[in-house]
């Protein structure tokens, strides 16, 4: 997901994405940690990435509103 899209997602909806990415990202390191094979091993750095994409993007708009 791009830092643009982010950037038009609301406050709620935001928050929603990153609760729901942040638990599909433990689900597929507790998949790989127990020696399960991930279908895409690419897919966690992915995720890892949009979430602190997206914790960029909420923490960008804290510092604005004040």
């Amino acid at each position: 997901m791009k830092a643009r899209d982010i950037r038009e997602l609301g406050p709620n909806e935001l928050d929603q994405r990153v609760r729901d990415t942040t638990r599909e990202l433990v689900d597929l390191r507790l998949k790989n940690k127990s020696g399960s094979t991930a279908d895409k091993p690419v897919r966690i750095r992915l995720l890892r990435r949009d979430v602190a994409r997206m914790k960029t993007v909420r923490h960008e708009r804290e510092m604005s509103n004040g």
